[in-house]
């Protein structure tokens, strides 16, 4: 290509942030206090959904029976949860639901069958609530996701996760620097689906169309996240990946960035190698998405004494872009990856 042509196949490429801010901004979703987003998960609607022809949950249904069975006036919720669980040990879901969902009151010493009970039930309402409100924003981020700009990877193990994972999108999307751009951006702690496989199918739907994913790696390995930024860089999206200002996730960030050689994986329609930005500071991520819709993002070429071409991003110092030195590698990945049916 001419130098012309490069400049206007680029061209081609670049936002257009004038129109982000014309465009005005997003519907308005259902709001769900914070405290209450641990809610809308898969465990939470395994415990607290009524069974079928009866008002009682399976969390109720199964306490109330630790608790028949126990032969004791006062015990621990925690301890009755231990008992539903070697009760339920055949049904994962079931077990891993009872203690996510009893978490605020965990440590309440039981006296009653109807102290129990109104504590589930209590939960219950405000679980319902959420639900309800979690599904309204679905069907609104399903209405948008055509022009969806940010999709957030994450995994929120427990209630603190979802809380966190809360203040961080405030953080990052109610930054004056992105503000103007009115970005379309989802957030996992405000939505649910009818059933875990709809959920599937629904991100992978929104990560299709969102032009960014921020992956939040937290301390932890996870499926599901890990599928969606490899499914991000698979398409050449952008993908951050933002590791905890922790001393195990400052380890976690170097791993992924100096280390993992699957932090790198190849943009499936042109077979270019496409890397992850990584960082541990949350400014970072808000600078990294203003620089993509800005159209200024900032990069260096290096060309070290092992022959290799890096596209290193500036601001993190990720490799983005990598053109290997192996001339077996080179000839055989090119004779061999487009005609791969």
């Amino acid at each position: 290509m001419s130098y012309d042509e490069i400049v206007k196949f680029f061209a081609n490429q670049r936002i257009d942030s004038e129109a982000f801010q014309r465009r005005g901004p997003v519907l308005p979703f259902e709001e769900i206090p914070a405290d209450d987003r641990y809610l809308i998960a898969e465990l939470a609607c395994k415990a607290y959904t009524p069974r079928k022809g009866s008002s009682e949950t399976l969390l109720e249904a199964e306490l109330l029976k630790a608790y028949r069975a126990c032969g004791q006036s006062k015990i621990p919720v925690k301890m009755l949860i231990s008992m539903a669980e070697q009760a339920n040990e055949a049904d994962l879901q079931a077990q891993l639901s009872f203690k996510f969902s009893c978490e605020e009151f965990l440590e309440a010493v039981i006296e009653s069958d109807e102290q129990l009970r109104s504590r589930i039930r209590e939960v219950a309402q405000r679980f319902g609530r959420a639900r309800e409100r979690a599904l309204q924003n679905t069907a609104n981020y399903l209405s948008i996701v055509n022009e969806l700009d940010v999709y957030v990877a994450t995994s929120m193990r427990n209630r603190e996760d979802f809380r966190d994972m809360s203040r961080n999108c405030q953080s990052i999307f109610k930054n004056e620097k992105l503000t103007p751009f009115n970005l379309r951006y989802f957030d996992p702690t405000n939505s649910a689906a009818e059933s875990h496989e709809d959920k599937g199918l629904i991100e992978c739907l929104m990560v299709k169309c969102a032009k960014v994913l921020i992956y939040f790696a937290g301390e932890k390995e996870s499926f599901g996240k890990d599928v969606e930024a490899g499914m991000a860089l698979s398409l050449g999206k952008p993908v951050i990946i933002y590791c905890p200002p922790t001393p195990e996730g400052e380890k976690r960030m170097r791993f992924f960035r100096d280390i993992h050689p699957l932090s790198r994986l190849i943009d499936v329609g042109s077979g270019v190698a496409v890397g992850a930005m990584i960082t541990n500071h949350l400014e970072h991520v808000i600078e990294l998405i203003y620089r993509v819709f800005a159209n200024e993002m900032e990069y260096d070429v290096e060309h070290d004494g092992d022959g290799y071409f890096r596209l290193v991003e500036r601001l993190t110092k990720s490799v983005v872009r990598l053109q290997t030195n192996s001339k077996m590698l080179r000839e055989t990945f090119w004779n061999y990856y487009h005609g791969v049916v």
